[in-house]
Formats: structure tokens, C-alpha cells, sequence
């Protein structure tokens, strides 16, 4: 078997080899710990009767893992400089496919439909490039893409906002979209020094598993996260300010706002932050008969 791909040395041969040059505006930055690309494949508990899409692989150092521990590795990669790299580093294993393409433009559905039949399950296991996480998540999520969940590494801040909790300063409405359709947990802190070239921030990985159903049931889930989004718009300013400064004729219907906050129990002074998943569905759902 070929020496790891993520090894400093293996890494370094390879991108001189091709005469590789990172793309800031593409995030790229190539893992050089096998140590770590281990234990981040064993966070996603595959079989040998899994699939796993990856995204962004880069020189392959992660999709080698994946194809030794799954059945079957499909990998969306946007920057063409990298294919012939990957049709070298990855020639030994036969269970890997790489698609040209910005993940955020597929039809993923479709791919995992032709690609995973017959499988146990699919887990989406990346480095994220930064710049992108967020989108990207959210595309797998509000798709409902039959995969089992996601780990993936992306910048350590953005994770504490993924897992946060009720009450804390990181909590908002990116934690609840994401909380909303998984259950959230960082497994592993990654520092920045196996990286190269090394980003300026520490990483981490986090485990994303995906809900039989949503946390919660609402009337009408894209008004629910209209909601949500306004209730965080201004993050020191009460409920009841936020909504009427946010919601289509919130001023108008401040009288609504209130009544539909006092119905669900919620005090209009409190903040965003400290509200529960449940407690902002059944104030979603109050405020919706105001406003359909």
C-alpha cells in the first residue's frame, strides 16, 4: 500500500510535483495529520456497506480514508487544477468517484440515487472550505437528502454557533437551523498548525446526526425560520423589538406581535437568545395565524 497522502513530506511531493499553487479565494487548505483524517473518519461510524460524499478534497488525503473504511466514495471537487491530482493520488482505489463540480450547483439527490444503490446508509464527511460552510450545510439539510448525517471540519467559531446552546452568546439562528433538522455535537479541536498552508484560526469537527423529523412540528417551516432569523436580527434588543422592527409590517402589527408572545407563554422582554427550539416554534406558530 502506498504511503498516506496526508504525510508533510507525500503532501509537499505531490504539489511539487504538479506545481500546485493554493487559491485563497477557494479555501483551500490540505490536511498533513493521518492521525487526525483517522479519527475524523471513525466520528462517521461507516461499514463496509456505506457510502460517503465528500466535498472538497482537495489532494485526497481524506478521501483515502473514506474509500478504506466504506463501500463507496463519491467526491464534488470545483477546482479543475486538481483532478489529474486526484486521478493519481486516489488510482489504487477503485471505489472512489470524483465529480467536477461546485457541490453548492449539484443535484445531489440525483447523484446519491445513481451512486448508492443498494447501500446501508451515507454520510457526508469533509473538510468544508471556510468560506462556504454555512451554505453548504444548509443545502444538505434543506434538501433532506437521504444520508445518515454529516461530520465535518470547518472553522472552530462557526462550529460553537452550530452546537450552541440556549442562553449562550454564540447561540442564534444559524444553531437552530441546524439544530432543527440534527442533533449537533463538536467532537475534536483541531489546531491550526497541520494545515498547510495553515489557516489563520483553529478548527473543528463536528458531528452533525440527522433527526427521524424536525426537532419540532410548525405550521409553516420557512415562515418559523423567518422568525427566528428576525428574533436574532439585533442580538441586544428584546423579542418584541426585533419582531416588530423585523417582521412585514411589524410595526403595524405590534399589537399582534405581543399577543402572539404573551399566547405562547414568552416574556416580550426577553431576548433571541435565551429561547428554546420548542419556544420558538409555538411563538411561530402563534404569530402565523397574524400573518397567512
Amino acid at each position: 500500500m502506498d504511503k498516506d497522502i496526508a504525510t508533510p513530506v507525500r503532501t509537499r511531493a505531490i504539489l511539487e510535483k504538479y506545481g500546485f499553487s493554493f487559491k485563497k479565494s477557494l479555501g483551500q487548505n490540505f490536511l498533513i495529520d493521518t492521525n487526525i483524517l483517522k479519527k475524523i473518519v471513525s466520528f462517521a461510524d461507516l461499514t463496509e456497506n456505506s457510502g460517503a460524499i465528500e466535498i472538497g478534497p482537495g489532494i485526497g488525503a481524506l478521501t483515502e480514508q473514506l474509500a478504506r473504511s466504506s463501500k463507496k466514495v463519491i467526491a464534488f471537487e470545483i477546482d479543475q487544477r486538481l483532478l489529474p491530482i486526484l486521478r493519481d493520488t486516489l488510482s489504487p482505489y477503485e471505489n472512489v468517484k470524483v465529480i467536477h463540480k461546485d457541490v453548492l450547483e449539484a443535484d445531489v439527490k440525483t447523484v446519491m440515487e445513481e451512486e448508492f444503490q443498494g447501500l446501508a446508509d451515507v454520510m457526508v464527511v469533509a473538510n468544508l472550505p471556510y468560506y462556504v460552510t454555512t451554505p453548504i450545510i444548509m443545502k444538505l439539510l434543506e434538501e433532506r437528502l437521504p444520508i445518515r448525517g454529516i461530520v465535518c471540519m470547518l472553522q472552530k467559531e462557526v462550529a460553537d454557533r452550530i452546537a450552541a446552546k440556549p442562553g449562550t452568546k454564540e447561540y442564534g439562528s444559524l444553531s437552530i437551523a441546524v439544530q432543527y433538522y440534527t442533533e449537533a455535537e463538536t467532537v475534536m479541536i483541531v489546531p491550526k498548525t497541520v494545515f498547510v498552508p495553515q489557516p489563520n484560526v483553529d478548527s473543528a469537527v463536528i458531528r452533525l446526526t440527522k433527526r427521524k423529523q424536525p426537532a419540532v412540528v410548525v405550521k409553516d417551516e420557512g415562515f418559523f425560520f423567518q422568525v427566528t432569523k428576525a428574533s436574532f436580527a439585533q442580538r441586544r434588543k428584546t423579542l418584541l423589538n426585533n419582531l416588530t422592527s423585523q417582521l412585514p409590517d411589524g410595526k403595524q402589527k405590534k399589537e399582534e406581535i405581543l399577543s402572539a408572545l404573551n399566547a405562547s407563554g414568552i416574556d416580550p422582554t426577553r431576548r433571541g437568545e435565551t429561547l428554546s427550539l420548542e419556544e420558538f416554534g409555538r411563538l411561530a406558530d402563534e404569530l402565523y395565524s397574524y400573518y397567512h
